[in-house]
């Protein structure tokens, strides 16, 4: 799997979690530049998944990108935004990164 295939789906994956940011930012879409920012996010995220998606499973790809996208998201809640996780929180975001984790470690879908 080529390099610009990673690099399109950590973009996207980036992108998703910017747009996704943004709408907590947007207040219910009552708030212009959040609301734009995020539909860019998320509209440039969907390019990148789709070049992804040349070389690599569809089913593998939004794994990768959901998987680490809720984490991500979950930390910036987290972090910048204050909200709080309890234990079963933490351990289902445990469970999901180790399911990353055992698709690109062991998966032969994925293609290394």
């Amino acid at each position: 799997m080529s390099m610009i295939t990673w690099a399109a789906l950590l973009g996207a994956i980036a992108l998703e979690v910017a747009g996704t940011t943004m709408l907590q930012a947007s207040q219910q879409f009552t708030r212009a530049w959040p609301t734009a920012g995020m539909a860019v996010c998320y509209g440039l995220a969907f390019y990148l998944l789709s070049i992804a998606l040349r070389q690599m499973p569809v089913g593998i790809a939004y794994a990768i990108w959901s998987g680490l996208g809720v984490v991500l998201i979950s930390v910036i809640g987290t972090v910048v935004l204050r909200q709080r996780l309890d234990l079963p929180a933490m351990l289902g975001l445990a469970m999901i990164v180790g399911g990353v984790v055992v698709i690109n470690l062991f998966s032969k879908t994925v293609g290394h």
